[in-house]
């Protein structure tokens, strides 16, 4: 039997998707096993059971096999990609020795010493003290080691998630290099382990024993054990192959491969990245981030809680439509969609910063979320369709910021995540961008793009360039409209990109006053 179908497992920060694909990107099959994405027991703490994850991912193995069209003994491999940035601390049996803190969490570590010596003096230099300090306030390391002494100190491996669940299916502390995004000692520019006289081993409690080996996307992890293939249904001794974290994956899973095509994720964070051969910083100290491709660079600027702003709304404002498509079975962005129908373009003048959680820099940590131009003839639907034109706008931002690093114009997007579910909002981004906007032929653009990196590591594929041909393909095309990009250059450029240099001082204000955020 001809070993023509690749399992990737797909574990996002709401849902965990086990997908079977085929070599020419077709889904053949696929299973959704939704979670809490977090529990909380202090404000802005975002915490999950490891297990959780792991229960998940057996679920929806098990799940897929029910499926007649399934054939398990076609399978070649296996390829994982998780959501970023979310920390797991075991102990030497492999247990979890704590909660994980997901990415979402908002903790912070103040009172922290700041770098001394010769790495202190280069960053006073560049003035990048206050963003060092930032970093260090930020890693959940620091705050383990400072509040949870004990957990710790018995710490035998901190890891992502990603190799969190590769440890449990193939037994082996091995991780990605793709994977690698967070506050680790990793040296993003040489994609491997810090120096040991890099600045990261000072600023964080980490040692190189803790951290599991990297390999290369398309590079084999390990097979899978017995107590995996028991617990999941996965045949035993299949490969595992390195794939990325599920932003990267996302990338060339819709197709992007250069430079000039743009890659748009409306997902809980809202993303534009490009894959580039050169390390180049979309801001200083800011990294380029590993491609799901070997020795490329994922340049991206993001919006930190970006389409979690539409969740928001329809929590706050949208029970009319929740409860409207329960009634008819449909799916409730059906519904919003027709919301804003009849909303112009420009929402009338109802213009919206989508700030909601500060950032390091542009926005810097004082920033808020902002609405200005409100009047009397506003709705609920103009409301929403502000939120998904100022997202449209700050992504139009950070396009022109990775502009100008690259010196490449992008002169095409491609959309991935919730967003482009909705032609409102695929239709309003061309226009936005003034570009045109396509949508890929499938919507499980991030286990895409780890099959991808399965069929090429399984030499299924001979390259990249081959297996992104074969298996992505275009779907729906929006083409700007020329008098609303029209408009909204007007807008954007008048307006939008003013608002935060006018406003910081009052958010500078609001948080001396309030002292949030701090």
């Amino acid at each position: 039997m001809t070993k023509n179908l690749i399992l990737a497992i797909d574990n996002g920060t709401q849902s965990l998707k086990a997908l079977i694909f085929d070599l020419e990107g077709r889904l053949q099959a696929k299973e959704i096993v939704p979670f809490t994405p977090y529990f909380s027991d202090h404000p802005g703490w975002a915490e999950q059971d490891p297990d959780v994850f792991w229960k998940a991912l057996c679920k929806g193995c098990q799940n897929l096999w029910q499926h007649k069209e399934v054939e398990k003994s076609r399978i070649a491999g296996v390829a994982l990609t998780t959501q970023r940035a979310t920390m797991v601390n075991v102990d030497q049996k492999g247990n979890p020795l704590r909660p994980a803190i997901v990415w979402l969490d908002q903790r912070k570590t103040f009172g922290l010493p700041s770098v001394g010596g010769l790495w202190g003096t280069l960053f006073t230099i560049a003035g990048l003290r206050k963003t060092v300090a930032y970093l260090q306030e930020e890693a959940e390391a620091n705050w383990i080691r400072t509040y949870q002494p004990d957990v710790w100190e018995n710490t035998h491996k901190y890891l992502l998630l990603s190799g969190y669940l590769t440890h449990r299916l193939v037994g082996e502390y091995v991780d990605s290099i793709g994977c690698q995004v967070g506050y680790i000692p990793f040296d993003y520019k040489r994609q491997c382990e810090s120096r040991d006289w890099d600045w990261k081993w000072k600023v964080l409690p980490v040692e190189p024993d803790h951290l599991p080996l990297l390999k290369p996307p398309g590079h084999i992890l390990g097979e899978i054990t017995a107590t995996a293939s028991k617990e999941t249904g996965i045949p035993k001794g299949l490969p595992l192959i390195a794939a990325a974290a599920d932003k990267a994956c996302e990338v060339i899973g819709s197709g992007s491969l250069e430079p000039n095509i743009g890659c748009l994720s409306y997902g809980t964070t809202a993303t534009i990245n490009v894959t580039h051969k050169k390390y180049i910083e979309p801001i200083p100290l800011l990294p380029a981030f590993p491609s799901a491709v070997p020795k490329h660079y994922a340049i991206e600027v993001q919006v930190y809680r970006g389409y979690w702003m539409v969740n928001w709304f329809k929590q706050q404002f949208g029970h009319p439509e929740m409860m409207e498509a329960a009634r008819q079975d449909l799916e409730p962005e059906a519904l919003f969609d027709k919301l804003i129908d009849d909303i112009p373009p420009g929402s009338m003048g109802l213009i919206l910063q989508p700030y909601w959680t500060p950032g390091l820099k542009s926005p810097g940590p004082e920033a808020k979320g902002a609405v200005i131009g409100f009047g009397d003839v506003h709705t609920r639907g103009h409301l929403y369709r502000s939120i998904l034109e100022g997202l449209a706008y700050a992504l139009r931002e950070g396009k022109e910021r990775i502009e100008r690093r690259t010196h490449v114009p992008i002169t095409s997007l491609r959309v991935s995540g919730g967003g482009s579910q909705s032609r409102n909002a695929m239709q309003l981004t061309a226009d936005i961008f003034g570009l045109p906007t396509a949508k890929p032929h499938l919507y499980e653009t991030s286990g895409l793009g780890a099959a991808i990196d399965a069929a090429v590591g399984l030499g299924l594929h001979k390259d990249f360039k081959s297996a992104i041909s074969a298996m992505t393909h275009i779907g729906d095309v929006f083409e700007p409209d020329l008098n609303n990009h029209k408009l909204y250059d007007a807008l954007y450029t008048d307006v939008y990109k003013k608002m935060y240099k006018r406003l910081k001082p009052l958010y500078e204000r609001i948080r001396q006053i309030t002292g949030y955020p701090k």
